[in-house]
């Protein structure tokens, strides 16, 4: 919570002053963060349709936004502009003809309509627009007006609320795996305390059932270092990490286990094993990476694709790197994602090879060659995330601020973008391989060991869905 100071001019209107025809407006936008504090506030965390691991509050978000905070505005308008300082509600007649929702700009309107000296009550005629002009709220309100004149300068305290419980957010995406059998996991290397720590966390949770493969003594001499508990764990001893790798793909490849996880060995230890020809786990498809997120800030689940494998895709690349983040998104609950193709801009500049490739994708998409999700591009990051950047800029796009797949030209930027979120925005993070026979759990040497345990649970229901999609 932050606390900022201003000096507000604050003037109100008598009873006597107040003519009819007389108006004040009031303009505000709703933002997440407004969501979410009704929601605190109510006691409403009811998770959207669909989507048991993300808590959008979806049947209350459009209760609340369309009802109480335009309500509140109203008052505001009441209470500190027209009449102002001193008015009491008296009654309130409101009809509600439009949703608003998270991205939405209001503007609300209220005129003096009608005075009754005896009891110096004031009708006032209350109209709330949107940013296309379209009403959304239209009513009547009573009120007593002030009867003596309030003007001063006063020092108003403007308090911004953020509301970010991470330990919630991954409980919501541990509960996408609750009551599900636990998927074998072959453990590469796990010979560091978090990369030891976080498939153990999976094990306790019911999520997979691991399998440590590495240097025996060193990963029980961790485990008893840190207090890691590996009763009802198998260890699969192994000389070092290149070993390790080996033997762990092996153990997918056999059907031993239906994921893998990285430990503590290098990325391209790893996936030089899986990709390998001969014994690897490659299939018809590009193999990508995509991080999932839950973002404080973000009223969705953002999918970032690919920030961990291929340096920089091609068209033919991006087709399976794009098909691959659709699947993922079927698969934790998201019927038909949108899918952002991001770039520096929002225009096609044919001096720009991401801009050509967006506009190329969306013409395949649009002719059945990427299925399940709505694709736009190219956009920059702040339309892809942001209706009021959108409206602004003049972008109408069924994807434009409310985009769940981020597709992003090169590694470099996906990178960037990815850790930004993570370590700035408090982003709870997973990642997972994907266009392989199994999924892969692939996290950074840095990641915490409930980022890990995370990744697990995503890999379990790919691991899932595979398996359905083998006995259909």
């Amino acid at each position: 919570m932050q606390q900022d100071t201003e000096k507000r001019h604050v003037v109100n209107k008598t009873y006597d002053e107040i003519r009819v025809g007389e108006s004040s407006s009031l303009t505000r936008t709703l933002m997440p963060e407004d969501v979410r504090l009704f929601a605190v506030l109510t006691g409403d965390m009811t998770p959207a349709a669909g989507r048991p691991g993300y808590a959008e509050t979806g049947m209350f978000r459009e209760v609340m936004a369309h009802g109480m905070w335009s309500g509140s505005l109203i008052a505001t308008v009441l209470g500190t502009q027209f009449p102002g300082p001193g008015t009491i509600l008296v009654d309130e007649s409101l009809h509600f003809s439009r949703p608003v929702t998270i991205g939405d700009t209001v503007t609300i309107t209220v005129t003096a309509k009608q005075k009754f000296d005896h009891n110096r009550h004031v009708v006032l005629d209350c109209v709330c627009t949107n940013q296309d002009r379209l009403q959304v709220v239209r009513g009547t309100v009573e009120v007593r007006a002030p009867s003596e004149k309030i003007s001063l300068v006063e020092n108003v305290h403007v308090t911004s609320v953020s509301i970010d419980d991470k330990h919630a957010r991954f409980q919501q995406m541990l509960a996408l795996v609750r009551g599900l059998e636990p998927i074998p996991t072959a453990v590469a290397h796990p010979c560091d305390k978090e990369s030891l720590k976080g498939p153990v966390m999976a094990f306790q949770e019911g999520i997979i059932e691991p399998i440590l493969v590495g240097p025996e003594a060193k990963i029980r001499s961790l485990a008893e270092e840190f207090a890691i508990d590996l009763h009802g764990i198998r260890v699969v001893n192994a000389r070092h990490s290149h070993d390790s790798a080996a033997i762990a793909v092996s153990l997918v490849r056999t059907g031993d286990a239906e994921a893998l996880m990285k430990g503590s060995l290098h990325t391209d230890e790893l996936m030089s094993e899986v990709v390998s020809r001969a014994n690897g786990l490659r299939t018809a498809r590009r193999i990508s990476h995509v991080f999932l997120m839950s973002v404080p800030t973000y009223h969705r689940p953002l999918l970032i694709t690919d920030a961990a494998i291929n340096i920089a895709p091609t068209l033919e690349d991006k087709v399976d790197i794009i098909q691959n983040a659709i699947d993922l998104a079927h698969i934790i609950g998201i019927p038909e994602p949108k899918v952002a193709i991001l770039s520096a801009v929002e225009t096609v500049n044919p001096k720009i090879q991401s801009t050509l490739d967006a506009a190329a994708l969306c013409k395949m998409a649009d002719r059945g060659q990427i299925r399940g999700g709505i694709l736009d591009g190219p956009l920059a990051f702040d339309n892809a995330v942001s209706i009021v950047a959108a409206k602004t800029k003049g972008i109408k796009s069924a994807v434009a601020g409310h985009a769940e797949i981020l597709v992003v030209p090169d590694l470099e930027s996906g990178n960037m973008v990815a850790k930004q979120l993570e370590y700035l925005a408090n982003a709870l993070t997973a990642g997972i391989v994907l266009g392989t026979r199994a999924p892969i759990v692939l996290t950074s040497r840095a990641d915490s060991a409930e980022t890990r345990t995370a990744s697990c649970a995503v890999a379990a229901l790919v691991a899932h869905a595979n398996r359905s999609k083998g006995s259909a």
